[in-house]
């Protein structure tokens, strides 16, 4: 596969945001998964209390701390775009005994993709239940995160 050029800098090398004004305007999705890895009496203790803790309902949380930073990628990300949201999911579940896997698919109709968007939602719905979690325990491991798929623009990656 040729290597392409980095798109955020200028001819003079100088971060610089793309241009999409000349992309069309198609429908856009992307899915990311961020997991959250617990130590086992951590993941014992969450299960007993069903995903709760002393700041109340995790997962209820964790769900709206990532649909924020979706519509607020922008303002986080330098170079951007702010895109209209169309749809944005969020699903956390338990991914084996100790872990939560967080999953994040968003879309839109614009000229850009949402990868930056779908990535920042999963993390912050990751850093959001370490957050409610870390009176238990300073050990939990966020990630990998990363983008499962996306659809639309240029080319298809993976699965969205």
């Amino acid at each position: 596969m040729p290597r392409t050029a980095l798109t955020h800098l200028d001819a003079a090398g100088r971060p610089a945001m793309v241009d999409v004004s000349g992309k069309a305007v198609t429908a856009r999705e992307a899915r990311a998964i961020c997991r959250v890895r617990f130590p086992a009496d951590v993941a014992r203790e969450l299960k007993r209390n069903g995903l709760r803790s002393a700041k109340g309902g995790i997962v209820d949380t964790a769900i709206i701390a990532g649909t924020m930073a979706v519509k607020r990628t922008h303002e986080l990300i330098p170079f951007c775009h702010p895109l209209p949201i169309d749809g944005c999911r969020l699903a956390i579940d338990w991914d084996g005994e100790s872990a939560l896997l967080i999953e994040c698919q968003v879309r839109t109709v614009h000229r850009t993709g949402v990868e930056m968007e779908a990535l920042t939602g999963a993390t912050v719905a990751a850093l959001t239940v370490y957050d409610m979690c870390k009176a238990l325990s300073h050990a939990i491991v966020l990630g990998p995160a990363k983008l499962v798929g996306k659809r639309g623009g240029k080319r298809d990656v993976g699965a969205a």
